[in-house]
């Protein structure tokens, strides 16, 4: 087969195509690594007595570890009165609302990294329906 500049052309762009495929559909994977959570958080979910939802994440943070509890109730202006345990202690205690757009509120707090694992347990009580939510996590 004799080659022509018009074959020669062909050739080359069929093998730039032929690397350039891969690196394309690997490139969606590097930004999917990079955009996911760090492995040393511990994230749990579960539902509430009613209708609610709840999640809770602890994660280390510079020395600390960071916690934070979601309460989903679809439901704007519900109040709910909240304890927030640590090892069993009382770390934070308050009443949230739930707010527009998701009628949901959430709680962060930075605790001190006691030695060895630490529990913490978030429970959420609705002052008008009475339902309750626990969620534990422990790191």
């Amino acid at each position: 087969m004799t080659r022509t500049p018009r074959t020669a052309t062909r050739t080359t762009a069929r093998a730039l195509l032929a690397l350039a495929v891969p690196l394309t559909l690997a490139a969606p994977l590097v930004v999917t690594a990079s955009a996911s959570a760090n492995d040393a958080d511990v994230i749990r979910r579960g539902s509430c007595t009613g209708s609610t939802d709840w999640k809770i994440k602890a994660k280390p943070d510079d020395g600390r570890i960071e916690v934070e509890a979601e309460i989903d109730s679809n439901v704007n202006g519900q109040t709910w009165g909240w304890v927030l345990r640590h090892d069993g202690s009382v770390a934070a205690r308050g009443s949230s609302t739930t707010k527009a757009p998701s009628g949901s509120f959430s709680v962060e707090r930075r605790l001190v990294d006691a030695t060895g694992a630490d529990a913490f347990t978030f429970r959420a009580t609705n002052a008008a329906s009475g339902e309750v939510c626990v969620a534990k996590v422990s790191l």
